[in-house]
């Protein structure tokens, strides 16, 4: 991931004046336009905004690759900000940064995004040059063994964050030999092995028509998007989606994994097989979510930081695939706390599977997932990021209405039904980084717990 701030610059280039535009008026409501050649493009307007937001999603992450390939989509999204047949480098950034606008890109496990935000008169600006890094990239040789670098160094930084790395262990625990169970980095090995041919053929390969699809948010109307992006987008060659190997379920005993790091505090995830988000019962997981650790009135929060005083924070989340899921846990502590600690998580598992939620519980629930995502969306970015992330996963925008629907019908047995199925000894691993740790006892302690 690439994050550029801002920079406001008194002097537009006459690139930039070139490409601003004239407002009018925008329409409400979701659009969609699909080009002859495959490509899409979706917007919505909010007239009462400044600004815009367009992102370039493109329909190829970490599960897309190959074991040898592993963290090249990472590596590609780096690459293409390192200049095309027009731009350089820093020319890429400062067309973004000298109107005040900003650029960013992130990869995950089954896409990469790159976006953009400015006043609204940019929006063929912030088009033209996300466009052009995905057309005309150069790969140079130099910036690519430069950016190799940059991403080896990224690599050993995660490494040296015990959060992070035992998020990415906990991957491989929960998805073993499988795309899933990768670092979307990438290891130092096989970033060694992408050389210019290599990178270029995966673009070619992956990136197309079919698997690129324009999202604009923002004070723009629809036909203002399709507009300034139509004539670029028509340049994408056609071809398929990326075929990506399924995950199978399966069931074992928890499986804890210690890594001995000297860190003042140990780092434990805590991962359960879930749903996919094909599944009805992803609204319920979500609330699952939420009752656990995904805010100050979480049972979890209450329970390890309010009555124990064992951690600063501790925090769920949830993540949904095509074919999978994950109910993930995350809490950093002193090591001697940690047996105790996952002993209590434990607890409030049981409670969970055994009882329903109180329905006032159930309902603050709901109403934080609500208006958690109402306050989302009053942001072009977070807009813009539901129109992708919807049309990639479902091939249509999720209308927020529908959410709230979906959330508001899910009842207390609903969740106690998933919980007895997601919060089983056979779904869970954990991770954990720190020092002086006791995978068995605390593997004993968390298998103890649950089946009692």
């Amino acid at each position: 991931m690439r994050h550029r701030t801002g920079q406001t610059g008194p002097d537009f280039s006459s690139a930039t004046k070139k490409l601003a535009i004239t407002r009018s008026q925008p329409e409400e409501g979701y659009h969609i336009t699909t080009l002859p050649n495959g490509a899409r493009i979706a917007s919505v307007a909010m007239p009462h905004m400044k600004s815009v937001t367009v992102g370039v999603w493109v329909a190829v992450g970490g599960r897309h690759e190959t074991a040898d390939e592993c963290g090249l989509s990472h590596f590609v999204e780096h690459m293409l900000f390192k200049g095309t047949e027009t731009r350089s480098p820093r020319q890429i950034s400062e067309a973004v940064e000298s109107v005040g606008g900003f650029i960013n890109a992130f990869t995950t496990e089954d896409h990469t995004c790159y976006y953009a935000k400015a006043g609204a008169r940019y929006l063929g600006l912030l088009s033209d040059v996300l466009l052009d890094m995905i057309l005309h990239s150069q790969f140079v040789p130099d910036e690519l063994e430069r950016e190799r670098e940059v991403i080896r160094e990224e690599i050993l930084m995660y490494r040296d964050q015990p959060s992070q790395h035992s998020q990415e262990i906990l991957s491989e625990i929960m998805w073993p030999n499988h795309p899933l169970g990768r670092s979307l980095t990438g290891t130092v090995e096989t970033l060694a092995t992408f050389g210019r041919a290599r990178v270029k053929q995966f673009v070619r390969r992956t990136y197309n028509a079919s698997t690129i699809l324009v999202t604009v948010s923002g004070n723009a109307t629809h036909a203002e998007a399709v507009t300034a992006l139509r004539p670029l987008l028509s340049r994408l060659k056609t071809g398929p989606l990326p075929p990506f190997q399924k995950w199978k379920s399966r069931s074992w005993q928890p499986s804890v994994r210690a890594i001995e790091d000297d860190t003042e505090q140990s780092h434990l995830s805590l991962g359960a097989h879930s749903v996919s988000r094909r599944d009805s019962a992803r609204f319920a997981l979500k609330l699952l979510s939420v009752v656990l650790g995904e805010n100050m009135s979480s049972r979890l929060f209450q329970q390890l930081r309010e009555r124990h005083g064992f951690c600063y924070s501790i925090q769920s989340e949830t993540m949904t695939l095509e074919d999978t899921g994950l109910l993930n846990i995350s809490v950093g502590l002193e090591s001697e706390k940690v047996e105790k600690a996952v002993r209590l998580m434990a607890k409030e598992f049981v409670k969970l599977r055994d009882k329903n939620i109180p329905a006032r519980e159930l309902q603050q629930a709901k109403d934080y997932c609500i208006g958690h995502n109402e306050l989302c969306l009053e942001s072009t970015t977070h807009h813009m990021m539901w129109l992708g992330e919807s049309i990639l996963a479902y091939g249509r925008v999720i209308d927020p209405n529908e959410v709230r629907q979906k959330l508001n019908a899910v009842t207390a047995e609903d969740i106690r039904e998933l919980a007895g199925r997601v919060l089983h000894p056979q779904q869970i691993g954990v991770a954990i980084v720190g020092k002086n740790l006791a995978p068995e006892k605390i593997r004993q302690s968390l298998l103890g717990t649950i089946q009692s």
